[in-house]
C-alpha cells in the first residue's frame, strides 16, 4: 500500500451515526450557520463530479487545474475542506502554508484511476526500463495520482498534467526527453500523445503486475511509455454507446473527456477536459444536441443549467463515481462542525520529504499554464 495513502487510513474517523438520522433541512441550516460563524477562516472547494447537495455550499468550484491553482492562491483561510477525493486534498495541503489545515469530510473519497499506480510498483518498473530505454525518459503524471507519485516525478524532473494541459505538458516533456512515462491513465496519455502527432504503434503499456512491456515494437521506436490504469468511469463508455447516438439522434453531438478510451474519443465529435466540455455546451446555440460522456452528476448539472438544449449522457445507464460520491452533507456537515468545535476530524497531511519532491512536480506545471 502507498505510504499516502496508508496514512489517510490511519486518520480515518467513522461517521457519527446521527449526523444520518438529520433531515436533510436541518443539516443545510446547520452548515448555512456555520458557514457564516466561521467566515473566512473557512474555505470549501468542491469538485465538480460531486453531488449538488455538496456542490452549493461550495466556495469555489472547479476541475483538477482549477481547484489546484486556487489551493495555491489562497492564503487566508484557515481551514479548507476539500470536497473531492484523498489526491486532490493532498495538492491542496502541499500547495497552501503551514499554518492552513485541509480535511476531507470522508477519507474513504479515493480514486480507483490513482490507485492504480502505487509508488511501489513504480519504483519498481523504473530500473527495468532504463535497462530498456536507458536515461533518455521523464516521466510524467496525472493529477489524479498520490503525493508519492507526484514526488516520484519530481524527483526524476518531470512534472504533473491535468487533462487541461496534457498536450502543452506532453509537449514540454518531449522537449526535455526522448521518451515519457504516463502515469497512471494511459487513455490520457494516449490520446494526447495522439494529437499530437505519435503513432499508436510507438506508444507501449507498462503491466505493473506483470513487470512486462506490452508492446510488438522494438524499444528503439517507443516513445511512450503508458501505466496499464484507467478510470472505472470514463472507461465505462464504448464505441458502441456512441453508435447508438448516431442511430437515435443522427444531429447529436458527441463530446467526451479524453479519459476515455481511444476509440471512443476517435468515435466522438469532440473530446475535452470537464472545464472544456462545460464551456463548449454553454457556447453552443439554443436547440442544439449533445451526448456528453463524462461523469453523471456533471452531466446531470449541465443539463439542469441548459434547458434550452437537448443533453443526455452518452449512456443514459450510467452511474455517478461512487467515490465521489461518499461525500455527502452529514460528512460535510459533521467536518464543518468539528472545526467548529476545536476538534476537527480527517486532516490531510502530507510528509515534508514528500511534499518537497511532489511541490517540484507540480510547480513545473502551474508555470506553465
Amino acid at each position: 500500500m502507498d505510504l499516502s495513502i496508508a496514512s489517510l487510513l490511519q486518520q480515518t474517523s467513522l461517521l457519527p451515526e446521527h449526523y444520518r438520522t438529520l433531515s436533510q433541512e436541518e443539516m443545510e441550516t446547520r452548515i448555512t450557520k456555520l458557514k457564516k460563524d466561521l467566515g473566512k477562516k473557512l474555505f470549501i472547494l468542491g469538485h465538480h463530479y460531486q453531488k449538488d447537495e455538496v456542490i452549493q455550499f461550495a466556495d469555489a468550484t472547479g476541475d483538477s487545474l482549477q481547484l489546484a491553482q486556487i489551493s495555491a492562491a489562497n492564503k487566508e483561510a484557515e481551514h479548507i475542506v476539500f470536497c473531492g477525493v484523498h489526491f486532490m486534498a493532498e495538492t491542496a495541503d502541499m500547495l497552501t502554508t503551514s499554518e492552513q489545515h485541509v480535511y476531507l469530510p470522508d477519507m474513504r473519497a479515493g480514486c480507483s484511476m490513482a490507485d492504480m499506480a502505487d509508488i511501489y510498483q513504480t519504483e519498481q518498473a523504473w530500473p527495468i526500463l532504463q535497462q530498456l530505454f536507458g536515461d533518455t525518459m521523464i516521466p510524467l503524471t496525472y493529477v489524479n495520482s498520490t503525493a508519492a507519485i507526484k514526488a516520484f516525478t519530481g524527483r526524476y524532473g518531470g512534472a504533473c498534467v491535468t487533462s487541461s494541459n496534457a498536450k502543452e505538458m506532453v509537449k514540454w516533456a518531449f522537449s526535455k526527453k526522448q521518451r515519457i512515462l504516463f502515469l497512471p491513465d494511459q487513455h490520457l496519455g494516449r490520446n494526447t500523445a495522439f494529437e499530437l502527432g505519435v503513432p499508436l504503434e510507438n506508444m507501449a503499456v507498462w503491466n505493473p503486475h506483470t513487470q512486462k512491456l506490452e508492446t510488438q515494437q522494438s524499444p528503439e521506436n517507443i516513445q511512450v511509455i503508458l501505466w496499464k490504469g484507467h478510470c472505472s468511469v470514463h472507461e465505462g463508455f464504448t464505441v458502441q454507446h456512441t453508435e447508438m447516438i448516431r442511430q437515435t439522434y443522427p444531429e447529436m453531438r458527441i463530446i467526451v473527456h479524453p479519459e476515455c478510451s481511444r476509440e471512443v474519443v476517435a468515435a466522438a465529435d469532440d473530446a475535452g477536459s470537464t472545464k472544456y466540455i462545460i464551456d463548449t455546451i454553454s457556447n453552443a446555440p439554443s436547440g442544439s444536441s449533445w451526448a456528453i460522456g463524462t461523469e453523471m452528476n456533471l452531466v446531470r448539472r449541465i443539463i439542469q443549467q441548459h434547458p434550452d438544449k437537448h443533453i443526455i449522457s452518452l449512456n443514459e445507464n450510467f452511474c455517478p463515481c461512487l467515490t465521489m460520491n461518499r461525500i455527502d452533507l452529514p460528512h460535510l456537515l459533521w467536518s464543518l462542525e468539528s472545526i467548529a468545535d476545536g476538534q476537527p476530524q480527517n486532516r490531510i497531511q502530507v510528509d515534508e520529504n514528500t511534499a518537497i519532491e511532489a511541490r517540484s512536480s507540480l510547480e513545473r506545471m502551474l508555470k506553465r499554464v
